[in-house]
């Protein structure tokens, strides 16, 4: 028999979408076919959502990882009784409900560094919540980066088809063009082939973008590619990596939809993430709002594996049962499949 992971799943912030998407996901069988799963947060919240989503599942509220039964139709909750629900309300910041996330999600930190789990996947959390609570953080990746003691981490955001790091992130867009150099390149190319390794991906092929139009045409639009990106890639190549570039920004993410590429290098935030999120995310047309997503997010670099799904609270409509946990079963399928590659598991 295949070994299972052990994943420790948090539930989010308690007043938006976060408890009913994990009770989604794991209302499938095949959830737990292909891994052991356990929510970290409150059990009457936990709940409330199975309730609200009409499953006749029990929950096995545990003070440890050893009395959890990882049986379909029981959802274990490793209580920490965090949540006043006299006072609880869906859909609204909540300081005790950005306490309740920040608990959540520091239980499954602990557990994971303990070795006690294998993995975790996070449920969104509300970052205005967070910090009314006392907790003074941008969000999951800062708050893992501080509770695992990683100094070099980076976001790395994927759907089933496109995967993509970034070089910046939450910079101004004038200084992410500062940023833009061949050591930090080399880092987070390094990063994502590790990574494509891990979703079982041999000699991953990795594109590395341009920053400017055209990737410069030979520096007629810019110099980075010939100063910074380059030479990158020139050293990348020579160590051995399976690396093209710079491939122009506005090409790469067809070609890596394609499957030309196993994995992306963009050099800022929007190069990278408005690529992603035109693919994975879907859009009512009338109402504007989004209906699904069908992206994750992963914190590259930390001794520990991190999946989040790539999409928000939905204060708007948390507790009415409409959400979609796509984004939350892409994020254990992804974290399974790092975590069996860390214990040396194959199919």
């Amino acid at each position: 028999m295949i070994m299972k992971p052990i994943l420790a799943i948090t539930m989010g912030d308690p007043a938006g979408i976060g408890p009913e998407i994990v009770v989604r996901a794991l209302s499938h069988k095949e959830t737990y076919e292909k891994c052991r799963p356990i929510v970290t947060g409150d059990a009457a919240v936990m709940e409330e959502a199975v309730k609200l989503l009409g499953f006749d599942f029990k929950i096995n509220a545990v003070d440890k990882v050893s009395d959890a039964r990882f049986e379909y139709g029981t959802i274990d909750v490793f209580d920490l009784h965090c949540v006043d629900m006299s006072t609880f309300k869906f859909g609204e910041v909540q300081p005790q409900c950005g306490n309740a996330a920040f608990v959540s999600i520091k239980k499954a930190i602990e557990l994971a560094m303990a070795n006690e789990v294998d993995g975790t996947v996070t449920a969104p959390l509300n970052k205005e919540a967070l910090n009314l609570a006392g907790h003074h953080y941008d969000g999951h990746t800062e708050l893992y980066a501080t509770f695992t003691n990683t100094k070099k981490y980076a976001m790395m955001l994927a759907d089933e088809n496109i995967r993509v790091i970034h070089v910046s992130t939450h910079v101004p867009l004038r200084k992410a063009c500062d940023l833009v150099k061949k050591a930090r390149i080399i880092e987070v190319s390094e990063l994502i082939s590790d990574a494509c390794k891990q979703f079982g991906i041999e000699n991953p092929h990795i594109g590395i973008a341009g920053l400017n139009p055209h990737s410069s045409e030979n520096g007629m639009f810019g110099f980075e590619e010939a100063e910074e990106i380059i030479p990158a890639i020139e050293e990348l190549k020579s160590r051995g990596f399976n690396v093209d570039g710079p491939v122009p920004p506005d090409s790469i993410f067809a070609k890596a939809k394609c499957g030309k590429y196993d994995g992306c290098v963009a050099m800022y935030h929007d190069q990278g993430h408005i690529p992603l999120k035109v693919c994975a995310f879907n859009w009512n047309k009338e109402t504007g709002k989004m209906e699904s997503a069908n992206g994750v997010n992963i914190t590259l670099g930390l001794p520990i594996i991190r999946v989040s799904v790539d999409h928000g609270t939905a204060f708007d409509v948390a507790g009415k049962g409409l959400a979609s946990d796509d984004a939350m079963v892409l994020s254990i399928d992804y974290a399974t499949r790092m975590a069996k590659y860390r214990l040396g598991v194959k199919e």
